[in-house]
């Protein structure tokens, strides 16, 4: 619970620092309201706090949270009335489209990290105990049992929305859900005239635009030590997605049990990342990939990074920061790392 109320505060300051200085809607004395002038609301869903802040329309507020809210109660892993509760009990049911279409882009993603994010790892988190807060550390016969309910390409969607799991299989889209949302609130607020806009979907960063003064964003990427920022990201039309060991995690026998689970062994991923951001325009990837990419380690991140052509990302580790060569120019190191090194990754 303590590490939980620490994401949800650095998520908020990660506002405050975004904004760097606009003032609230209610504290503008002008009663004629302009394009710049900004509208806030804060949403607590999907296990997290959400501060939304869109430029020029205020009653878009009211529909982004009724989305927000469709779309949670649609993936929701507990709400005994989801999609995702009704096929994981039932081996199987018809979904959304909503639902289909999120499932079929995370499928998609497993095979493309070649199992590094697999959604049916669910039962496996929930024996480590991340779901419940009844944080354990399983057997090793426990985890080979279960281990073998984990294997994306078990899951399989029809043309008509119908989904068969395993017997005993068990999913969850919480890898991709808020980047998938983050993705549907974009179009939204497009759609209704929005061009300067920051969503933070509980650190899912998703910006529409630049600042009304056509300044790109800063956003701030969080020192995995929990000492403030590590950086400093100048970005338009993007989103900025964060995994890292530091977001849950436990210590027993002065152990440290993150929830990022490696599909292929049952404990936590274990190699040399501390975080890993994603940057593209496709914030449901860039969720997906932040937590693959963690899983894969440094190495084999890299390479998978050289291969792809929709992405950026940044990598913390014990030997510090090195972020790909798309972020030269626009990422700049703070706090313990502001005097350190960072090291730029190249394709050639």
């Amino acid at each position: 619970m303590i590490n939980r109320i620490f994401c949800l505060i650095a998520s908020i300051c990660l506002v405050l620092l975004m904004f760097n200085g606009c003032s609230n809607s209610s504290e503008n004395s002008e009663n004629k309201r302009t394009s710049t002038d900004p509208y806030s609301s804060t949403v607590y869903a999907m296990d997290t706090v959400m501060e939304l802040t869109v430029y020029g329309n205020e009653d878009i507020l009211e529909k982004s949270e009724d989305l927000i809210y469709e779309l949670e109660s649609k993936f929701s892993v507990t709400d005994t009335e989801s999609d995702i509760y009704n096929i994981n009990h039932n081996s199987g049911g018809a979904v959304s489209p909503d639902t289909d279409e999120l499932l079929k882009l995370a499928l998609t993603l497993c095979e493309r990290s070649e199992g590094a994010l697999d959604i049916s790892i669910y039962p496996v988190v929930q024996a480590w105990g991340f779901t419940s807060g009844e944080n354990r550390i399983p057997s090793e016969a426990e985890l080979e049992e279960l281990l073998r309910l984990v294997d994306y390409r078990a899951v399989s969607v029809d043309e008509n929305n119908n989904v068969t799991l395993a017997p005993g299989m068990e999913i969850d889209l919480g890898s991709v859900a808020k980047g998938y949302t983050g993705n549907r609130l974009v179009e939204l607020l497009s759609e209704n005239g929005v061009t300067n806009a920051v969503l933070n979907l509980g650190g899912n960063v998703h910006v529409i635009g630049s600042k009304p003064n056509g300044e790109a964003w800063k956003v701030a990427v969080t020192d995995p030590s929990g000492e403030g920022y590590a950086g400093m990201l100048k970005v338009v039309d993007k989103a900025v997605i964060t995994s890292g060991g530091y977001e849950r995690f436990f210590e027993q026998d002065g152990v440290r049990y993150h929830h990022i689970i490696d599909p292929t062994t049952g404990y936590p991923a274990n190699n040399d990342f501390l975080s890993v951001t994603v940057i593209g325009s496709n914030g449901a990837v860039c969720d997906a990939l932040s937590t693959a990419l963690f899983v894969m380690g440094p190495d084999r991140a890299t390479e998978f990074w050289k291969k792809s052509d929709d992405f950026e990302a940044i990598f913390i580790t014990s030997e510090g920061i090195s972020i790909t060569e798309g972020l030269e120019g626009v990422f700049s190191p703070l706090g313990n790392y502001q005097n350190e090194k960072v090291t730029v990754l190249y394709r050639d």
